[in-house]
């Protein structure tokens, strides 16, 4: 079965640009021309409009897509309560926030027969999914498909990070393959079934409550840099239809934080043709054109931003979304590992591959640790003496693939998090054995 995925994944294609007006179909014909809504849609289909912003937001940030649909979304039956399992939603008040840093190793295997639904672990979050503010960060692992089921999230978009095991995204859109080193956006709403494309999947997710993730802007930057529009990829359009046997199908939604379900006597991945800007893409995280100084001082870490969800206050992000892609570091006498400091904003840090710069030891692939507002952080003792020694030639640092989701507020660890047997126990530590020489 995966091999069969696996081959499905490696011949997809795709359309290119982020928040561009795409429009694909899968039947010639399917799209109308002219109009969104005509009186009869072609080829007997059902026009629709997803929308993922309010009708009057600006121009410049409106999100909807028309979906051009075998069924229309409107025929189904009662959605009906289901346990949430370790998924956890805003706001929080199962635990108190708190400044401790903490570190966790890579989620523990699941039971045999875990789908990437069912493998969903909430570590935190802030804000009030009800008001449509703030974050969550999960986990996943899982070993098994979802099969005949479906999940859409009306909480808020979904920004899925594989760190072991691609996924193959089967959406209302059509298909993504997103496997480690990329990441996937899913929007608020979006209907959508994950398969694996090895026998295992493991990653995490940030479930972005606010405005929709953009493209951050520049500045004096200039025109190009960080992540560029055209590298992120949405699917072409391809839809599901059983015809005259159809099958059922749970969809599960998650709404203001609980999953509801509902058993569907057909697919809701029917739709034939599709034209607008609320779309899931894929994006290769290699590609970020990293900047960095070629003078002094490490820069501040908002320079490796991906994506961004603005808040009412400008510059201030409900979540940002960074990556630590590889660079040249070649800073004149300067400690170029990631200096101390406090934050104002929160960090949670996760590693998809190999090593971080800042910490020697205990930060792994599939683990993560947690700064919230204002805690004291850095390198550890071992990278703080080998980089205060270091010769400083120019550095290629391509061994690692760290990325961040940083928040203006502080995450509240869930209870299950504090519990956990993979939190590491001592995380503070690391910075116990940094010695004093002051010589003054």
């Amino acid at each position: 079965m995966s091999g069969d995925v696996r081959k499905l994944a490696e011949g997809l294609a795709y359309l290119s640009g982020f928040g561009n007006e795409h429009g694909s179909e899968a039947v010639p014909g399917a799209l109308p021309l002219g109009r969104n809504s005509p009186q009869r849609a072609p080829l007997g289909l059902y026009a629709e409009q997803l929308s993922g912003t309010a009708f009057t937001e600006p121009r410049a940030h409106n999100r909807r897509s028309w979906l051009y649909r075998i069924r229309p979304s409107a025929a189904h039956p009662e959605f009906t309560r289901v346990d949430n399992g370790a998924l956890r939603t805003a706001p929080f008040t199962e635990s108190v926030p708190d400044p401790n840093r903490r570190r966790w190793d890579p989620l523990p295997a699941p039971a045999p027969g875990t789908d990437w639904l069912a493998g969903l672990w909430t570590l935190g979050g802030n804000g009030d999914v009800t008001q449509r503010t703030g974050m969550a960060v999960h986990l996943y692992h899982a070993d098994s498909p979802m099969t005949d089921r479906v999940f859409s999230d009306s909480d808020g978009e979904l920004l899925i990070v594989p760190e072991h095991g691609g996924l193959l995204l089967r959406t209302e859109f059509g298909l993504l393959a997103a496997r480690p080193g990329e990441v996937a956006l899913i929007p608020r709403g979006v209907r959508f079934r994950v398969e694996l494309l090895d026998g295992t999947a493991r990653g995490y997710v940030c479930e972005n409550y606010g405005a929709p993730f953009r493209l951050p802007d520049l500045g004096p930057i200039g025109a190009n840099g960080l992540a560029n529009a055209r590298d992120f990829r949405a699917p072409v359009a391809a839809y599901e239809d059983d015809g005259d046997a159809p099958r059922p199908v749970e969809v599960v939604n998650k709404f203001c934080g609980n999953l509801w379900t509902a058993t569907y006597d057909h697919s809701p991945l029917d739709v034939v043709a599709w034209h607008g800007n609320h779309v899931p893409y894929v994006y290769d995280l290699r590609r970020f054109n990293v900047l960095g100084t070629i003078s002094y001082d490490h820069p501040d870490p908002s320079i490796f931003t991906v994506l961004t969800s603005p808040s009412d206050t400008p510059g201030l992000a409900g979540v940002d979304f960074v990556v630590f892609a590889p660079r040249w570091l070649v800073g004149e006498d300067t400690f170029r590992p990631p200096y101390f400091h406090r934050n104002v904003m929160s960090e949670y840090m996760g590693l998809i591959d190999g090593a971080y710069d800042a910490k020697a030891a205990g930060f792994v692939p599939g683990g993560g640790s947690l700064h919230n507002m204002m805690s004291a952080h850095g390198p550890d003792r071992e990278t703080f003496d080998r980089a205060s020694a270091a010769e400083l030639v120019p550095r290629r640092v391509d061994d690692g693939l760290a990325f961040m989701f940083e928040t203006r507020w502080p995450i509240t660890v869930a209870r299950q998090a504090r519990e956990a047997g993979h939190l590491q126990c001592g995380y503070d530590g690391v910075w116990a054995g940094l010695e004093r020489h002051f010589s003054g």
